[in-house]
């Protein structure tokens, strides 16, 4: 199972803060299970396409490349601002 959290503006836009998914060891990396939930139309599409989107996996920030594996939280949040 991988566990994927919304965080801020995508919980919003996407109605969830997060779901469940079983381990399909197709997804080898970040990139592909953001295609999968991609694939998915809108509003995922819209969200989760964004090129300046954050990702984690298992708390550790890391980019679409990252490799996944069973048992994995993933995270997915917009760009933070500060001032």
């Amino acid at each position: 199972m991988i566990r994927v959290s919304y965080f801020a503006r995508y919980r919003e836009l996407l109605g969830r803060d997060g779901e469940t998914l079983a381990w399909d060891p197709a997804l080898g990396s970040l990139r592909a299970l953001r295609a999968q939930l991609v694939a998915r139309g809108e509003p995922w599409a819209r969200t989760l396409g964004q090129a300046n989107l954050l990702c984690a996996r298992n708390q550790d920030l890391c980019g679409l490349d990252e490799p996944l594996e069973d048992g994995d939280d993933i995270a997915f949040f917009p760009p933070v601002t500060g001032g």
